[in-house]
């Protein structure tokens, strides 16, 4: 069920020029896999499967309870704009909340997203939980 929540953003300027807004303190973008993420993973020559993927609950749980805290919820997908109708069919089915969806995220994994705001990655391996911290080694820009 695609959300109507409504997010405030944050105007900057500098010397006078508007900026690229950002979010309140504490409330984040999640950007959020479906195959293979919060369902089985079904590859785009098999769309036939998409309509009737089992979900998985803890996925369900934890981003719906995050929708409900304040988040975005961006579902960004490999799938085609073809497979967009019966994928928002799905989520609604299913009870997915969400602002909205993405699709034609490239394929094959190994991202590496550059960007000029703070991007953090977690990878998905098995359960959705609460995140936590943890201390890894990254790749940067050499100052």
């Amino acid at each position: 069920m695609k959300g109507n929540k409504q997010v405030e953003l944050r105007e900057l300027e500098v010397d006078g020029k508007k900026l690229s807004p950002t979010l309140p303190e504490g409330m984040k973008n999640y950007l959020i896999d479906i195959d293979g993420t919060i369902c089985d993973d079904i590859p785009n020559e098999e769309p036939e499967r998409m309509a009737t993927a089992e979900h998985f609950p803890d996925a369900l749980e934890t981003l719906n309870r995050w929708y409900e805290e304040g988040h975005i919820i961006y579902f960004f997908t490999s799938r085609t704009e073809e497979h967009r109708g019966v994928t928002e069919k799905w989520l609604e089915e299913k009870g997915f909340k969400y602002h909205g969806m993405l699709m034609g995220k490239p394929r094959g994994g190994n991202y590496h997203w550059i960007d000029n705001h703070l991007v953090k990655a977690t990878r998905y391996e098995g359960k959705f939980t609460d995140l936590v911290k943890r201390e890894v080694n990254i790749e940067v820009f050499e100052k």
